[in-house]
């Protein structure tokens, strides 16, 4: 519901109102909902462009790493945070059943937040590996 009445430009930030009576966990597993109905299909695009971006770099990381483990270590660290992101935004377009994963980078919870950037920090010393 939240998706539907956001529409294209959304409700504006904080004006949102499935958050307040419908979604159970707003700001950790549903809050893909929140920006969609708060900030529309624009910012749905944008976060779901941010994603595609990370993957693509991290495939980039990977074809382009001589080590053998080190390709596997960065294909493998992009593809669980993408799969990561299309599992809860599937969540949240009632696509799969509720499974607890948060959205990396955005749902609060800092567990989630930490080990998310320590992976994305593997990555980029495997990039910076490369220049040697």
């Amino acid at each position: 519901m939240g998706f539907g009445s956001g529409g294209i430009w959304g409700k504006g930030f904080g004006q949102g109102y499935q958050k307040l009576f419908y979604l159970p966990d707003p700001h950790t597993d549903f809050i893909f909902s929140v920006i969609g109905e708060e900030g529309g299909l624009r910012w749905v695009l944008i976060v779901m462009f941010l994603y595609l971006i990370i993957l693509w770099r991290g495939l980039e990381i990977a074809r382009s790493e001589r080590d053998f483990f080190g390709s596997l270590l960065a294909l493998g660290i992009s593809i669980s945070i993408a799969l990561q992101a299309v599992i809860n935004m599937a969540v949240n377009l009632s696509l799969l059943p509720t499974k607890g994963l948060t959205l990396p980078f955005l749902s609060y919870g800092g567990s989630s937040l930490v080990i998310n950037l320590a992976l994305i920090g593997v990555l980029m010393n495997v990039w910076a590996s490369q220049k040697q």
